[in-house]
């Protein structure tokens, strides 16, 4: 390719994509690698000691939100195995992650989050939310959460 002459004008998508740097990832964002990375490489035996620890770890109120939304998940979905993806308390069927909890601290987020992967059976029509704020717990969101749970392993 022969270089422009000069004074030639370069193009605006030329001239955006320089102006455009990308700034990398994020302390939090590295961090969470990391974990994934040691995730992969340790044993595979004992996923609920991982994630009861990790909750264990978390600060309130994230951390109360965890176990409550632990207990939920281990009775409403039983065949669903407790590990830790990324860092976060997850619960996986045939190895692939269904659902996860992410605190609120972990990205320095104002609330928590209830997410689901595509492994989990929301669909709904052509769009279904896969991802839920969260700030609290009450009787409503804990009955809203089991009916979730309990649809995405059918």
């Amino acid at each position: 390719m022969k270089p422009a002459p000069k004074g030639a004008q370069k193009s605006a998508k030329s001239t955006t994509a320089t102006r455009k740097k990308f700034k990398g990832f994020t302390d939090e964002e590295h961090g969470a690698m990391k974990e994934r990375i040691r995730e992969l490489r340790a044993d595979k035996g004992d996923g609920e000691s991982a994630v009861l620890a990790k909750i264990a770890e978390m600060p309130e109120p994230d951390r109360t939100m965890a176990k409550r939304l632990h207990a939920i998940i281990k009775e409403s979905a039983p065949a669903l195995s407790p590990r830790l993806w990324y860092g976060m308390p997850a619960y996986a069927k045939d190895d692939k992650v269904v659902c996860f909890f992410q605190p609120a601290q972990k990205f320095k987020t104002r609330y928590a989050t209830l997410g689901f992967n595509d492994k989990a059976n929301l669909d709904e029509d052509n769009m279904w939310p896969t991802v839920f704020a969260l700030k609290g717990l009450t009787a409503a969101e804990e009955t809203r959460i089991t009916a979730l749970v309990k649809k995405a392993v059918r």
